[in-house]
């Protein structure tokens, strides 16, 4: 008598679970193919390109890690990172301290919430090469219009964009201008989810608006502040309107940050090869800056 076979199993894509997971991937096909076409591409063609020795025109003489080597003693390079360094670590608390007062206003109930939250959302709907120019005119010396403010507390006029002292300053400003309201609606989604029962037994504990602060509103907080942090690392991390449009990395250098060095190697002096290098070293850069932190808040969250 022959031995009874068990029934081979489906295969998996038969499988209900193996169809929804199809499903998954057919919804994300098109974002692959997208991301494939103007990121990874880019990045690889870009790889590619800093072994090379190419003005953009004609052909291309392989270098090997010329291009590399050179950076390391790069001072304007070196320079620059610093400069971004100064901004990144200036711009970020800024922002995330502002953007989250203001939230905690907006949520607080006072009169005109709507109103209010519009106001400050506004600026980022504002593209911020337009921004800039108005505030350029703005930050005119002597008769732009922040003069002629801080002119009727007694203040001279102050060379904004003209001064090294202040140019960075200025750009910061700006930064924080048009960019405060976007993570502040980030932090309101995030307060308006956290159940009111939560603050009511604090309360009921007796404690203060402080304390509800430190031991209720931030830890509730963390995976939005998670997220605000990383974004605006890398988007400060990679400047550039801002002061393409209102110094032109001037005065003396003084807001010649990473990537505005990067163009000015590549479409100034038409240097592809090794501005592809240095864009390769700011990429590794903010990869590594995003790893660190989300390595952090994980071993936080896991604390």
């Amino acid at each position: 008598m022959a031995a009874r076979t068990e029934p081979r199993p489906p295969a998996w894509w038969r499988t209900r679970r193996g169809q929804h997971r199809l499903v998954g991937y057919g919804f994300l096909l098109p974002d692959g193919l997208l991301m494939a076409v103007f990121v990874v591409l880019p990045i690889l063609g870009a790889f590619y390109i800093s072994f090379h020795d190419w003005s953009g025109i004609g052909d291309r003489e392989w270098i090997g890690t010329q291009n590399y080597e050179r950076l390391l003693d790069d001072t304007r390079f070196l320079d620059s990172l610093r400069i971004t360094a100064i901004y990144t670590f200036t711009f970020v608390p800024l922002l995330f301290c502002l953007s989250l007062g203001l939230a905690i206003l907006v949520n607080s109930g006072i009169r005109l919430t709507g109103v209010w939250r519009t106001a400050f959302f506004a600026p980022f709907m504002v593209s911020l090469v337009v921004a800039s120019v108005i505030w350029g005119f703005m930050l005119q010396n002597p008769a732009g219009a922040v003069n002629a403010v801080i002119g009727m507390f007694g203040v001279d006029p102050q060379p904004w964009l003209g001064s090294t002292r202040l140019a960075l300053v200025s750009v910061i400003m700006v930064g924080l201008w048009q960019g405060i309201g976007y993570s502040m609606i980030l932090f309101l989604a995030g307060l308006q989810d956290i159940p009111r029962v939560y603050y009511e037994a604090a309360r009921v504990d007796g404690a203060g608006g402080w304390r509800q602060f430190l031991s209720v509103t931030l830890p509730l907080l963390k995976r939005t502040s998670v997220f605000v942090l990383i974004i605006s690392f890398i988007s400060a991390l990679q400047m550039f309107d801002e002061v393409f449009v209102l110094t032109q990395g001037g005065p003396a250098g003084a807001t010649t940050t990473a990537v505005y060095y990067i163009y000015e190697t590549a479409f100034r002096f038409l240097d592809l090869g090794y501005a592809s290098a240095l864009a390769i070293a700011l990429f590794v850069v903010i990869l590594i800056f995003s790893l660190i932190q989300l390595r952090i808040f994980r071993e936080e969250s896991h604390d």
